[in-house]
């Protein structure tokens, strides 16, 4: 039998281990590679092969450990076999390379030690580990800066513009690198190396590009892109070039806000040269407004009125068409110029002024003044103005015309004792005349001497003819605009006519006038003096320049008449900028034609040798005149009303509009956010909801109002609208009538247009066959820019009878009737006027008599009818809609009956019981709202006699007793 032994050996030896390691370690892995490996030996360790069978527990020379010394190591030292010494270091937590890339520290080997309680255990001597922890790519480049700028000068390349950088957070060389940039832009002429240097690829030119927007990334060395691109800005800076700048192209002007700066911010550039002056001129073109530019566009004839003319004899040769001027209806009006009573003649065209207008001899002294555009120039004459011969003849006694680019005034004397030679064409030669643009031409004549205003200069003719006065006949002439009238058997000439008859002979228009008119105005008895002939052409709307202080010595400004230009003069820089930033825009018109109107700045400069050494090209732009908020012109007042016929044939006669109220108010729209405390719930949602919009009321001038009877023409013989001209003149206002109407014109207040429209009286002294009469009244403003809406008045004549010849009559019909819907009544069915059955009536006397009775006694009887109904107090049936059948107590009245009226006309009676048949089914109690009313119903009444008649298609038919009647 075998023994076993069991040995306690003794712990003699240490354990040992290498005196230093190396090992590496990745970010993300926690075992470490340690060279060499980390192996503990102990020579007490047992033979790994005993040739006996001798068994020992002791544990001498096995590792039971690793210890690792250090503060904060995030190692550990791991046992792997104790038997052989194996272990391995691995990391407790996970490692940040960019936090801390090397670690070292000791460690130390300990054995098992002697018996099963470890005692007397040994350890090892303490080895230095050093350990290197390698980087992962988990950073992207990021650039040092959110942007960058550069400036180039353009037409020149550059080596480097500018640098942009990037930076790795990771740790490594490798991946902390930048290896590389890229412009991420397409199509620019740049290009980045793969240090970050930009440059540009060509030539830069400030007038293609201004600036260049540029993305550049950044990747590392393991190929990770920047997390965020950055954006590069390059501007190209021109070459120096003389030149404005700060110059707005668009300027937008709001009507009614004053003078607008119109350079606020410009500077002139001239690339420090020495310069020894600088003019410039800023002009406003304006030509296609209106005539030139905005101009008020009352008539002209307001507008010699308002420019201080005074006295009378001033008559409108081209006035806007209406109902007492309308010889100019037929002549095409340009109406893009902001209704601007402009006229056109096409070389075909050509009015007759009827006669009386103009009186034949003109008073000496006498002015024309027209405004014109024409060209180019032709051969042949052209006229403007001319009065020659009705017939028989074609003598020319005055006019004005163009021919070759001349202004000419023809000018024949009357028949005098003497036949001596006098001046008889006056001939201004002008380049005005044909370069296509608008003038105003004031022709001042004070026989024999003539002068010419063009644009309010002074021009004296370059030559003057002479001829002998006419001969002395009898023949009537024909004041003509736009071509001159002759007879057919006179001298012809080459121009293009237009035949027309002539009242008791051939007549033809001639020397037809091509271009465009306005405002053609004679005026006899006074010359225009040069004030008001500045005020007609000075223009609404110009250039304006508050001089500064302390420039206001080295500047030298100066305007043209109509302030559309202005030139600046100076030898200092920074007091010309500021003198350019001063100018501005201004339009006193309350309401401006929106549009363009361009700008143009050219300027030239001067050096030491007195010549133009800097270029400086124009500078141009526009303003932009915005829309201007419109009025709206209402009248309002009483419309429908009734007078006694005594008081249509009175003296005063009826005043047709007692109660007029004009009021102008302007439309404004509210902002939406002004408007939200107030919006109703869910109408956010609504698409149906439009923006508040609010009126308010605005005071203007007005210049014409007219009144014109509807449907017929006044009647001279028997009725007229009267106006006191005294009232008419303290309020410097005038009228024209005809048998269409009155019309009064004048610049002046809406007030003063009350009080005059308020005296406007309507006289007939011829009332019997007259029931009602209609009116309108129509207002404007400017001309006809803008205008009311037609106020329609209708007037009722009540014939009524005089109760001191008729005892029947107990009470004398009033001689007015409330003016809202009035309800018409027939009694029994019968009309009490019929127009129609006048052949049967023995006067018209009579017919006004039983007019007048029968009313009064139908009002007396709805008036017994209502004190009794009141008293019954029983329901009316709702359903079936028919009345109880009415009892008249008619015991204390005496009724007279027409008898040539006691049968109904067929007709008539027949369409009074088709209306009964069908207003059976409405509502009985209709018949309680049957007011008084006239025997006669206007257009707007025919309603309310269709109810009328269901109540008296119920009465008991009268019998009229005329006994009492003398015819």
């Amino acid at each position: 039998m075998n023994c076993i032994l069991f040995s306690f050996a003794v712990n003699k030896h240490k354990p040992w281990i290498e005196t230093t390691y190396h090992g590496i370690v990745t970010e993300n892995d926690d075992k470490v590679l340690l060279d060499p490996p980390l192996i503990a030996l102990d020579k007490d360790a047992p033979l790994r092969y005993a040739e006996s069978f001798e068994v020992t527990l002791t544990k001498e020379g096995e590792i039971c450990g690793f210890r690792i010394h250090g503060q904060n190591v995030p190692f550990e030292a791991v046992v792997l076999d104790k038997s052989t010494g194996e272990g391995v270091i691995r990391a407790k937590d996970k490692l940040d390379c960019e936090l801390q890339k090397e670690h070292t520290f000791t460690i130390q080997a300990y054995d098992c030690g002697e018996g099963p309680d470890g005692a007397n255990m040994k350890k090892s001597h303490k080895a230095t580990v050093h350990i290197q922890v390698n980087d992962i790519n988990e950073y992207a480049p990021v650039f040092k800066e959110k942007s960058y700028k550069a400036t180039v000068i353009e037409g020149k390349k550059y080596d480097s513009i500018l640098k942009v950088e990037a930076v790795d957070a990771d740790c490594s060389f490798q991946f902390s690198q930048i290896c590389s940039y890229e412009i991420v832009t397409p199509e620019v002429p740049f290009t980045v190396d793969k240090d970050g240097y930009i440059k540009n690829t060509e030539k830069l030119g400030y007038g293609k590009e201004h600036m260049y927007k540029l993305t550049v990334t950044a990747y590392d060395c393991g190929k990770n892109r920047a997390s965020e691109d950055v954006l590069v800005k390059i501007n190209v800076k021109p070459t120096c070039k003389p030149g404005w700048t700060g110059f707005n192209k668009r300027i937008e002007y709001e009507p009614g806000t004053g003078s607008l700066a119109l350079f606020p911010s410009m500077h002139l550039e001239t690339c420090n040269e020495p310069i020894t002056s600088i003019q410039a001129s800023i002009e406003l073109e304006t030509n296609h407004i209106g005539k030139g530019c905005d101009r008020d566009t009352y008539s002209e004839k307001s507008l010699h009125k308002l420019c201080g003319a005074s006295g009378g004899g001033t008559v409108e040769l081209l006035p806007a068409p209406s109902s007492a001027t309308n010889w100019t209806v037929g002549l095409p009006t340009d109406n893009g110029h902001d209704s601007d009573q402009v006229f056109e003649f096409n070389g075909t065209q050509a009015v007759k002024v009827p006669d009386g207008v103009v009186s034949t001899s003109l008073k000496e002294p006498f002015t024309v003044s027209v405004w014109m555009r024409h060209g180019p120039g032709a051969h042949d004459k052209e006229t403007i103005l001319c009065n020659s011969d009705k017939t028989d003849m074609n003598r020319h006694h005055y006019s004005l015309y163009v021919h070759n680019c001349r202004l000419i005034l023809l000018l024949r004397q009357e028949p005098t004792e003497t036949e001596n030679y006098k001046p008889a064409e006056f001939h201004w030669k002008l380049d005005q005349v044909c370069d296509k643009e608008w003038h105003h031409y004031v022709v001042n004549v004070d026989f024999p001497a003539v002068s010419l205003f063009v644009d309010g200069t002074t021009y004296e003719p370059f030559l003057v003819t002479e001829d002998y006065p006419l001969h002395s006949s009898k023949i009537d002439t024909q004041l003509t605009v736009g071509a001159c009238w002759q007879d057919n058997s006179g001298h012809d000439n080459d121009t293009e006519t237009v035949s027309e008859p002539a009242p008791g002979g051939n007549g033809r228009m001639a020397q037809f006038f091509r271009g465009n008119l306005a405002g053609l105005m004679i005026r006899s008895g006074k010359l225009e003096n040069k004030k008001v002939i500045d005020c007609l052409y000075t223009c609404k709307e110009g250039l304006d320049v508050q001089l500064p202080e302390e420039v206001a010595s080295s500047i030298k400004v100066e305007f043209n008449p109509n302030q559309s230009s202005l030139s600046v003069e100076g030898d200092d820089i920074d007091a010309f900028d500021k003198v350019m930033q001063h100018i501005s825009y201004l339009n006193s018109r309350q309401f401006p034609t929106p549009g363009i109107r361009h700008l143009r700045v050219s300027t030239t400069v001067k050096c030491f040798n007195e010549e133009a050494c800097v270029a400086v090209p124009d500078a141009e732009g526009y303003v932009m005149v915005l829309q201007p908020e419109e009025p709206k012109i209402s009248l309002s007042g009483i419309d429908h009303f009734a007078r006694g016929a005594a008081e249509f044939e009175g003296q005063e006669g009826v005043t047709l509009f007692p109660e007029l109220r004009i009021v102008s108010t302007i439309t404004r729209e509210v902002e939406a956010e002004a408007e939200a405390e107030v919006t109703p719930a869910g109408a956010e949602d609504d698409p149906t909801v439009q923006e508040t919009v609010v009126s308010e009321e605005i005071m203007h001038n007005l210049d014409t109002c007219e009144v014109s009877a509807v449907d017929d023409e006044l009647d001279g013989e028997h009725e007229s609208l009267e106006l006191d001209l005294a009232q008419l003149q303290q309020r410097s206002l005038e009228m024209s009538s005809s048998t269409l109407g009155l019309v009064i014109t004048g610049v002046n207040t809406m007030a003063n247009y009350e009080q005059v429209l308020h005296l406007i009286r309507y006289k007939n002294w011829h009332t019997e066959a007259l029931f009602d009469r209609k009116f309108k009244l129509v207002c404007s403003e400017l001309n006809g820019r803008y205008i009311s809406n037609d106020f329609k008045v209708e007037v009722n004549v009540i014939h009524t009878v005089n109760p001191m010849e008729h005892a029947n009559n107990a009470m004398v019909q009033p001689n007015f009737i409330n003016p809202v819907h009035h309800a018409s009544v027939d009694l029994s069915g019968h009309n009490l006027v019929n127009p129609h059955q006048a052949s049967v009536v023995p006067s018209a006397a009579t017919v006004v008599i039983v007019v007048c009775v029968s009313f009064l006694v139908f009002m007396i009887i709805l008036g017994v009818f209502r004190i009794r109904a009141a008293h019954q107090g029983t329901a009316r049936d709702q359903e079936s809609g028919k009345e109880n059948e009415m009892d008249w107590d008619d015991s204390a009245l005496t009724i007279t009956v027409n008898p040539m009226e006691t049968y109904e006309d067929q007709h008539s009676s027949e369409e009074d019981e088709e209306e009964e048949e069908e207003e059976e089914s409405e509502d009985g109690e209709e018949e309680d709202d049957i007011t008084s009313a006239e025997s006669e119903s206007s257009e707007e009444e025919e309603g309310a006699e269709e109810e009328d008649q269901q109540g008296a298609s119920r009465q008991q038919q009268l019998e009229w007793d005329d006994s009492t009647l003398t015819y």
